[in-house]
């Protein structure tokens, strides 16, 4: 067994991961879509959108939980599709250090 070429094959997984992992992109929403959040595979708060409405009433507090709601729900999207592109290049979901 070639211990250096095991290990620039599993770099070469874990890169080109990276790369699909940075194109990726997911939205959540919440409050019947009144607050939708967008984030990049790799975590990254790509956007916030407020629709008009939201913004209308009179309790801030409630459109903060509505953009915690919409940033949960697009996380949990993140996970899915994460897990699925592991499962497409044959790898276990939740390597450790992947994500």
């Amino acid at each position: 067994m070639n211990v250096a070429k095991l290990l620039q094959q599993a770099q070469q997984a874990q890169a080109q991961m990276q790369k699909m992992l940075g194109e990726l992109e997911v939205e959540g929403s919440a409050g019947g879509g009144l607050v939708r959040v967008r984030l990049s595979g790799l975590k990254e708060l790509k956007g916030v959108t407020l629709d008009a409405k939201a913004l209308a009433g009179e309790e801030p507090g409630l459109v903060e939980d509505l953009i915690v709601a919409a940033w949960q729900e697009a996380s949990r999207q993140l996970e899915e599709r994460s897990r699925e592109l592991l499962g497409r290049m044959g790898l276990p979901a939740g390597m450790p250090g992947m994500f």
